[in-house]
């Protein structure tokens, strides 16, 4: 079995007093395109933000490999952040700076970089997903799978060891939906990274995901794991359905 790269353990996330989630556990190995998925409002965008180090758990921990991130010292936890990538649904890009900017921002900002080598290596990253020769574009100036593709690229500057991404295909078209997905896989395959991916989408869920869990608004736990593709046949009824949206 691959190494474990995170573990979650009894995890319960909640507002002051409106729990969202309770007594989640499970591990994400190393190599995964591991889903978040669920219904509306079942916690999923908030389990991220646990896991990316935007929201303290209410109970329960979260490994990195051997280290307790919300038990270290921030320090220890900003390393940590260090080693992820995160692709926002908007995409959060620097409307005032141009694509090249906004990738080699981190790089000036955590990787000791002069200007010269963070542009070089910005337009390598942008090269990575297809933008090469829009350096000098604007986020403005680009399609809005253009800049999924340009937060991919940012989300990958400083070579991190986990991605992750919060409903990356929200507001593609089917077409660019499809080749982020082809984009997703490429990238894993030849980055060696872990990829933890929320999504609703069935084409992404089934194209991509190997491993899942299944967030259940109405139980406020965790109901289902495993692949999404034998969840789909021998998964609890809610999973089933689910993933049998538009299916005749």
């Amino acid at each position: 079995m691959p190494e474990v790269a995170l573990t979650v353990n009894h995890l319960t996330m909640a507002f002051g007093t409106r729990v969202i989630q309770r007594d989640l556990s499970f591990d994400i190995r190393r190599g995964d395109i591991f889903v978040i998925m669920g219904g509306s409002g079942c916690g999923k965008s908030t389990l991220l933000r646990h896991l990316i180090g935007l929201q303290a758990p209410a109970q329960g921990k979260i490994h990195f490999g051997d280290t307790d991130f919300w038990q270290v010292d921030e320090s220890t936890r900003n390393a940590i952040q260090r080693r992820c990538g995160v692709l926002f649904q908007s995409g959060a890009l620097w409307s005032s700076l141009t694509l090249q900017e906004n990738i080699a921002l981190p790089l000036l900002e955590f990787a000791d970089l002069a200007p010269e080598q963070a542009n070089e290596l910005a337009s390598m990253k942008l090269a990575l997903v297809g933008l090469a020769g829009f350096e000098d574009f604007y986020p403005s100036e680009i399609s809005g799978g253009m800049k999924k593709r340009a937060g991919l690229a940012r989300a990958m500057a400083l070579d991190p060891e986990i991605l992750f991404f919060d409903e990356p295909s929200a507001g593609l078209d089917p077409l660019s939906s499809a080749r982020l997905d082809e984009l997703i896989l490429e990238l894993r395959a030849s980055l060696g990274a872990t990829v933890v991916i929320v999504t609703h989408e069935l084409a992404s869920i089934f194209a991509i995901g190997n491993n899942a869990i299944f967030l259940d608004a109405e139980t406020k736990t965790m109901i289902a794991s495993g692949d999404p593709k034998q969840l789909a046949v021998d998964g609890p009824a809610t999973v089933r359905a689910f993933l049998s949206r538009g299916k005749p």
